[in-house]
């Protein structure tokens, strides 16, 4: 970001809506009973008609199930490795009852090099439940959505929110870095979420068009609130952001590195790339012999059959 940009040198009125001293933690003020400024969620609103991209998930007519969907790729996947699976995925099977009826290895093998390829099997059980159990049709109410398998806190928040527009706290990464930046002057989130970034978070949700701030306040973070470079410059509530009037401290909680090379991690994706090409089988030789440490390889294949990620016969692996 440019040396230039304006950094107040009062005490930081916050940009979510409270005016408490700046901590170096994320032990925020408490939320305000009526919720966030009108002006800004109008200001952060406004910044997201004109700047927020244009990603058939949001699209009018985009269907419940097209939004769970997009929701469960999208989990620790970049959002530019998402549309060309989603729209696959779509237009495949549109509806949870054409996923039922389909194996769940055919879902596997469908999801290619998304990542994290359990999201696939329980992305199938979590279609079958919704044809078995709720006539086919992704239910609106969040308990229940929680019920399904697969579908945790953050996703049950995301469809009441963007599929039914519905008043629930949306708390992605993005979200989380932009309420501790603006709200508490802080630098990023924590690793992990915290009971106290739930209960501010939750009063910043206006009761007037949850949904559309949901849908801003995530992409304000996703493309100016950025964890490495943020652009301050742009965004439309600096001139009340905390962190920014403090002069950006570096004062975020220590996060873990997670690594990728080597790790178990990495050797179970080669085997299924090895296994997802071959719609046959390949032998147990041919998938150990992807990886150079053979007893490591073995470990992470007795896992991914454990898992129900692949199927083994003898001596042939398969999806």
């Amino acid at each position: 970001m440019a040396d230039d940009v304006h950094r107040a040198s009062g005490p930081a009125t916050s940009a979510l809506g409270t005016d408490s001293p700046v901590t170096n933690s994320l032990t925020c003020p408490p939320p305000r009973p009526r919720g966030l400024d009108p002006e800004t969620v109008a200001t952060v609103c406004a910044w997201y008609r004109t700047n927020g991209r244009d990603l058939p998930w949001r699209r009018p007519g985009t269907s419940p199930w097209a939004v769970l969907v997009s929701e469960v790729m999208s989990q620790q996947t970049p959002v530019a490795r998402v549309i060309g699976p989603w729209t696959e995925w779509m237009q495949r099977w549109p509806t949870p009852d054409d996923l039922a009826e389909e194996e769940p290895g055919t879902a596997v093998a469908a999801w290619g090099r998304l990542g994290y390829p359990r999201r696939a099997l329980r992305l199938h059980a979590c279609a079958v439940a919704i044809a078995t159990q709720h006539d086919g049709q992704v239910p609106s109410d969040r308990d229940e959505l929680v019920s399904l398998p697969g579908i945790g806190d953050y996703t049950a928040a995301a469809v009441v929110s963007f599929a039914f527009g519905g008043r629930a706290v949306v708390l992605d990464t993005n979200v989380r870095r932009l309420i501790a930046r603006a709200e508490c002057g802080i630098g990023n989130c924590p690793s992990s979420l915290t009971r106290a970034e739930r209960e501010l978070a939750s009063g910043l949700v206006p009761d007037d068009a949850p949904a559309r701030w949901a849908v801003a306040s995530m992409e304000l973070g996703a493309l100016v609130c950025t964890a490495r470079s943020p652009r301050c410059a742009e965004c439309p509530i600096a001139g009340s952001c905390r962190w920014l009037a403090a002069g950006r401290p570096d004062n975020a909680p220590t996060r873990r590195a997670q690594p990728w090379k080597g790790t178990d991690r990495q050797c179970r994706g080669v085997i299924m790339d090895v296994v997802r090409n071959c719609p046959g089988g390949v032998s147990v030789e041919t998938a150990l012999s992807a990886w150079p440490h053979r007893d490591q390889a073995k470990h992470c294949l007795d896992w991914l059959v454990a898992d129900g990620l692949l199927h083994r016969t003898d001596d042939i692996v398969r999806l």
